[in-house]
């Protein structure tokens, strides 16, 4: 389980200049659960999954991992302990090939599959694919689907997506749904995906909220979901939260 306890994140500047992107996050998030966090632009959504991996330090507030206070802990200790992040621009890895990032991914886990498999679920010919270099050559949405295989290679106990849907095409956006049901099933870890996607949402165990910093909805997918197509998000923004 991921336990997120009064965290809180500025960005750094002086006392009278400092912006607060983060007020007091407490979020839990237990085992074998799709947790989708939403909300409008700015409002803290990337800040917060960067927070969860350990990309940013969080100025107050704690972070627990099955108990573990796992705050202080720099992006490969998380790692080893079952934590994946993918990135919403991904990374290019000049002097690596596709072939490289999987096996490095699959180190330590149980799996019997080839590592074309892995391309082939994400859409991509793994002959042409397996043995290139990440680098300029290959596009945003090509680089994106790598990194989602890596992923699922992994199998890690808790696996982060900022906005996974960004420069995917059509196609491939359409396979990332059963991609991303596969993937907790195989797994058996928890997922936690960023994004504004209807399809994305409907595919959630638990939808997050998070506008101006805050969480102003938390819930069920059953609970949540219509209230945010029907227009009543209007409702979750922070200086309304107190109105009848």
């Amino acid at each position: 389980m991921l336990e997120l306890k009064h965290v809180s994140f500025s960005v750094d500047g002086d006392a009278a200049s400092q912006k607060e992107i983060l007020k007091d996050i407490s979020l839990s998030v237990g085992d074998r659960r799709f947790l989708v966090i939403t909300g409008p632009n700015g409002g803290g959504k990337s800040t917060l999954a960067k927070v969860i991996a350990g990309i940013e330090k969080p100025g107050a507030g704690s972070i627990l991992l099955d108990g573990e206070d796992i705050t202080s802990l720099p992006v490969h200790e998380r790692a080893n302990r079952g934590m994946s992040y993918a990135f919403q621009q991904p990374v290019r890895f000049k002097g690596l090939t596709v072939r490289d990032l999987l096996e490095l991914a699959v180190k330590d886990s149980q799996t019997d599959r080839p590592l074309s498999d892995y391309l082939c679920d994400v859409g991509l010919c793994a002959p042409d694919y397996i043995d290139r270099e990440v680098n300029a050559s290959l596009s945003g949405g090509e680089i994106k689907r790598i990194e989602i295989a890596m992923a699922m290679a992994r199998k890690s106990k808790l696996t982060i997506f900022d906005e996974p849907e960004a420069g995917i095409d059509l196609w491939s956006f359409n396979n990332l749904i059963d991609i991303f049901k596969r993937l907790r099933e195989e797994s058996g870890g928890s997922i936690i995906i960023i994004s504004h996607q209807e399809r994305i949402l409907e595919i959630a165990d638990e939808i997050v909220v998070l506008s101006g910093g805050e969480i102003t909805a938390q819930g069920n997918r059953e609970e949540i979901l219509p209230r945010l197509l029907t227009g009543e998000h209007c409702g979750f923004c922070p200086m309304q939260k107190g109105d009848a």
